[in-house]
């Protein structure tokens, strides 16, 4: 368990860190990460944090979601990019946590609903590093909550995430979620 805690205490955006001109919003960042919650048509209230996130942020309200396939589509190549998944929910025990280091995760629910878990990775145990995959699988137990058309959720590098639980039954999905490489919010 120590080697995920140094991984993700280890924070991309240090309490009080300048970004600049161009990062993603002087001062705006909590001074501890957090996950950000909320619905599509609030996301004009998140595009102070500029860069990347705001990008990503205008392309989730302005885009028709319904419309897309699915898939990977390439905004600003591997900086920030789009997946389109059609999935069947899971039941919680089929689930796994995982938790990313390089990219900040912009999950929304298209249609259908499912339940996600959220908990600092932290807390706890990891697997290996999967580098090619920006991957950690980890094990342990956190909290879950609903996700629903037009919900999304923000997830930064050490939060860990268990996605696509069913809220009751299995059942059909369509879920985007925007990758932004978090090294280089730019």
């Amino acid at each position: 368990m120590a080697s995920i805690a140094r991984r993700f205490e280890t924070t991309l955006f240090p309490t009080g860190a300048n970004l600049g001109e161009n990062g993603a919003g002087v001062g705006l960042l909590p001074k501890e990460r957090t996950v950000i919650i909320d619905r599509v048509e609030n996301a004009n209230r998140y595009l102070a944090l500029g860069g990347r996130i705001g990008r990503a942020l205008q392309y989730l309200r302005d885009a028709d979601r319904t419309a897309l396939e699915p898939g990977r589509l390439e905004l600003e190549g591997r900086h920030l990019y789009v997946l389109v998944s059609d999935y069947v929910t899971k039941r919680q025990e089929e689930g796994r946590w995982e938790a990313h280091t390089r990219y900040i995760d912009l999950q929304v629910v298209v249609s259908g609903a499912e339940r996600i878990g959220y908990v600092p990775a932290a807390r706890l145990e990891a697997g290996p590093y999967d580098q090619e995959k920006d991957m950690t699988w980890l094990s342990g137990s956190g909290p879950f909550l609903p996700l629903l058309p037009g919900d999304f959720m923000l997830l930064w590098p050490g939060e860990a995430h268990m996605p696509g639980m069913a809220l009751g039954e299995p059942a059909p999905v369509r879920k985007v979620v925007i990758k932004i490489v978090a090294d280089e919010l730019g």
